[in-house]
């Protein structure tokens, strides 16, 4: 039986069949690429976290070498949490006693490691594929950097502009300060390097 459609009906119908199965196609792309994990290109979400997991750890890490080794050298094993506390409290912080006061010092402490550490992450992932050894040197150099840029160039003069005082640059050593920052690098960089910290259908690898 001959077909009753034009040549120009049947084009039109078979555009309209071939148009119908490019949109079902796209959604199938659409759906599987939903459920893929990895999700392809850059995973921010992943890596804030593991950024924020690990700035956490080496704040922690920082904050324990000072407990420790403050009492060597005859000041209390929060002092470090005193001094960071002028900033927000002044001098007055200095004398402040255990309690809540340096619970929440010691809380905004690990805070201010985590969100460095989001930064610390994204720097050091770039230089993994690099080894062990360049991954180290660089999570030092940074470190430093990070340490230089806090006191030297922002809090020696921002402290005293905002509440009348240089108690961080002057009641911390340099060295402790320094040792404090590359403590919490190298707990960053540790990270890295043992973590092998990506999104991976196995898990973390």
């Amino acid at each position: 039986m001959s077909s009753t459609r034009t040549p120009q009906e049947r084009h039109k119908l078979i555009q309209e069949h071939q148009e119908a199965i490019l949109r079902l196609e796209a959604e199938e792309v659409a759906a599987t690429a939903a459920n893929t994990w990895p999700p392809q290109g850059f995973y921010l979400i992943w890596h804030l976290v593991v950024g924020v997991t690990l700035g956490g750890l080496g704040a922690l890490v920082s904050l324990g070498f000072n407990v420790i080794g403050a009492p060597l050298f005859g000041q209390p094993a929060l002092q470090l949490i005193r001094v960071y506390l002028t900033f927000p409290m002044g001098e007055r912080a200095l004398t402040a006693e255990e309690g809540l006061v340096l619970s929440v010092g010691a809380g905004m402490y690990l805070l201010t490691g985590a969100i460095l550490g989001i930064g610390f992450h994204l720097f050091l992932r770039t230089y993994r594929k690099d080894g062990p050894v360049k991954l180290f040197v660089m999570s030092t150099a940074l470190g430093l950097v990070v340490w230089v840029v806090n006191f030297y160039l922002i809090l020696s003069w921002l402290q005293p502009a905002l509440l009348g005082g240089r108690w961080i640059v002057n009641e911390i050593p340099f060295w402790v300060a320094a040792l404090t920052h590359l403590a919490f690098a190298w707990t960053v960089c540790a990270g890295e390097i043992w973590g092998r910290i990506e999104p991976s259908k196995g898990g973390v690898r």
